[in-house]
This record gives C-alpha cells, sequence and structure tokens, in this order.
C-alpha cells in the first residue's frame, strides 16, 4: 500500500549535516516510508490518540522522528535527531506541525 511521504525541510537540512554514511541511509529510509510506513525497525512513540500515529525509525543512533496519518495515506516526516542526547522533548512541538 503506497502512501504519499512529506519531508519537513528541517529534516532534510538535519540528514544534510549528518556524515556521509548516515546521510545516505537515511535519505533511503525516508524515502521507503512511502512504500512501507511500519517497517521492522520503527516504533510507536506514546502519545495520546490523534488521528495520525506518531513513529520513529532508528538508523544507528539517529531517529527518523515521523508520524502516519492511514486514514489520508500520508507519512510525515518531521525530524532527524541524533541519539543520545535527544529525548523526545520536542515531541509535541513537532507534532504541531501537522495539525
Amino acid at each position: 500500500m503506497s502512501y504519499r511521504a512529506w519531508i519537513d525541510p528541517e529534516a532534510l537540512a538535519e540528514a544534510q549535516a549528518t556524515p556521509g554514511n548516515v546521510r545516505q541511509r537515511l535519505k533511503r529510509a525516508m524515502k521507503a516510508l512511502g512504500q512501507d510506513p511500519r517497517p521492522s525497525r520503527s516504533k510507536t512513540l506514546d502519545w495520546p490518540p490523534e488521528r495520525f500515529e506518531p513513529r520513529r525509525l532508528r538508523i544507528g543512533d539517529w531517529r527518523i522522528i515521523y508520524a502516519v496519518d492511514d486514514g489520508l495515506k500520508w507519512v510525515w516526516v518531521l525530524a532527524v535527531r541524533k541519539r543520545p542526547p535527544y529525548d523526545y522533548g520536542d515531541l509535541a512541538e513537532l507534532l504541531r506541525r501537522i495539525k
């Protein structure tokens, strides 16, 4: 099942600022979310019920933060963060971008 994918310009800039080998893996993973919005390496993030499902995809020490809307068939890539130290503290702010 195919979804439309939207990558936030800030998330794209964050991916561009990563080391070369990681950058390519992040770009491939973000593009693939349109075909499979819930790959086996992804996890649902704890968040009160919404019309969309916030998720994260782990790529080494990096996380792709995104949301899936099954009703509209959309995937929104919101951010790319390094963990540690990232602790999902800005998740509410990121999710406000798609409301």
